[in-house]
């Protein structure tokens, strides 16, 4: 796949939210991406994921388990990280599934306003063949306007499994 843009280098917290999320593939791709880049950017992922015997590997390429079951506040948790850390960097799937999805998660949203960071999007386009980078985007108070912009990046975009992403 093919790079278009830029991760900002001299933003030090950001989150990046990635789209369409639709196949395993999606995750491999974006690392190599990442790597490419040569940006260190963490993600989260299921407890399950960073068990024996691949748990490791997930931690190496600089994730972090959330436990989905409990009913703790991840927004307020995650937002805690990003004051925390004079630097930090967090990828994460809008759609929180690989599944199609009716509506997407807000809770990217709500982790950048409340550590007052940008949102930059980046697509996973395998009709393109290529992953593509945003401009850093910094929320406003309006979040139906906001989402707007987030869906009209991505729209025309094909995941690995169109019939799974409905902004096409």
């Amino acid at each position: 796949m093919k790079l278009v843009g830029n991760f900002p280098e001299d933003i030090k917290k950001f989150i990046a939210i990635g789209a369409p999320h639709t196949s395993w593939k999606d995750f491999p791709i974006a690392v190599l991406a990442r790597n490419s880049w040569g940006m260190k950017i963490n993600f989260i992922g299921k407890k399950a994921l960073f068990k024996p015997p691949f748990g490791f590997l997930f931690k190496w390429l600089g994730g972090a388990p959330i436990d989905r079951s409990k009913s703790n506040n991840k927004v307020d948790a995650i937002v805690q990280l990003f004051k925390e850390r004079e630097e930090f960097r967090l990828a994460l799937s809008p759609e929180g599934t690989r599944k199609k999805v009716e509506k997407w998660k807000t809770g990217f949203y709500y982790i950048a306003k409340g550590a007052n960071i940008p949102i930059i999007m980046f697509t996973l386009d395998f009709g393109k063949k290529q992953v593509a980078v945003s401009e850093p985007f910094y929320p406003t108070d309006n979040m139906e306007k906001d989402f707007k912009v987030f869906y009209d990046f991505y729209r025309g975009v094909q995941g690995a499994k169109p019939e799974l992403f409905k902004y096409n």
